[in-house]
């Protein structure tokens, strides 16, 4: 996807296929995190065994603001599909900066659920993916920067449904300019749920987790995710903050009409 094209930014098929080629990241970013236990002190705020200076967070807190400062300056968040998770620590670049072409509102920045993600991250999808509940010291750093690239992935992907608002938004402009008006929440999410696609996704997901999820070497078959645990991920958590990142855009959206 060329986000210096608008025309192609904006072409549902072009933004589902953005969507399954995010599905292999995740997954395979999952399957790194899953060689490591849970290791709950990485997530504990202040805790006395890892002290971080003139820090108030957790460990995976002040490592992730440390790399999303160092991303920020070589240009990662003026992309429109990218969403700090501490946008307030965001640098000015040092590379020249993208004048990337508007295709979402101006007031798509401020659609940031990424607090939300790392919370569900934290407390819904480690326990599940994590090969087992424990401590493991020497890992810190190996978990905390694993825990970066899956939540960055998450972000990513759940944020895209901007893109899908905006994209439905002009596909139809009279039909969702009534609901807004209206505050129909309810015929929003109606309009924007197509159980026939998410039906495919979680198809999908299942076939990929029995390919990526298992070393055909390995003959103890020793699995790293299961599709059962993806499938429940996907479907109760990705999914449903997705239409989330939707619905919040949409009932903005006749602010730049």
């Amino acid at each position: 996807m060329d986000f210096l094209k608008p025309g192609t930014v904006l072409d549902l098929g072009n933004i589902r296929d953005e969507l399954v080629r995010m599905e292999d990241t995740i997954i395979f970013k999952f399957i790194e995190r899953s060689h490591f236990p849970t290791c709950p002190t990485v997530y504990k705020e202040n805790d006395p065994n890892l002290q971080l200076p003139d820090f108030h967070g957790s460990f995976l807190d002040w490592a992730l603001m440390q790399s999303e400062m160092t991303h920020s300056q070589l240009r990662r968040f003026e992309s429109p599909d990218q969403t700090p998770f501490f946008p307030s620590k965001i640098l000015k670049p040092i590379l020249p900066s993208i004048q990337y072409p508007r295709v979402l509102a101006s007031y798509s920045p401020e659609i940031n659920l990424n607090q939300e993600i790392k919370d569900v991250y934290i407390n819904q999808i480690t326990p599940l993916i994590s090969r087992f509940d424990g401590e493991s010291w020497e890992n810190f750093g190996s978990v905390a920067t694993i825990d970066i690239e899956c939540l960055q992935s998450l972000s990513r992907r759940i944020h895209f449904g901007k893109f899908v608002a905006e994209a439905k938004f002009q596909a139809d402009r009279a039909l969702y300019s009534k609901m807004i008006l209206e505050q129909d929440i309810d015929g929003l999410y109606q309009s924007i749920t197509n159980s026939a696609v998410e039906e495919k996704i979680m198809e999908r997901l299942c076939v990929k987790a029995e390919v990526y999820g298992v070393d055909p070497t390995n003959k103890e078959g020793y699995r790293k995710i299961t599709p059962a645990y993806l499938v429940k991920i996907y479907k109760e958590l990705v999914i449903p903050l997705t239409k989330k990142v939707e619905i919040d855009y949409l009932l903005r959206r006749l602010e730049c009409e």
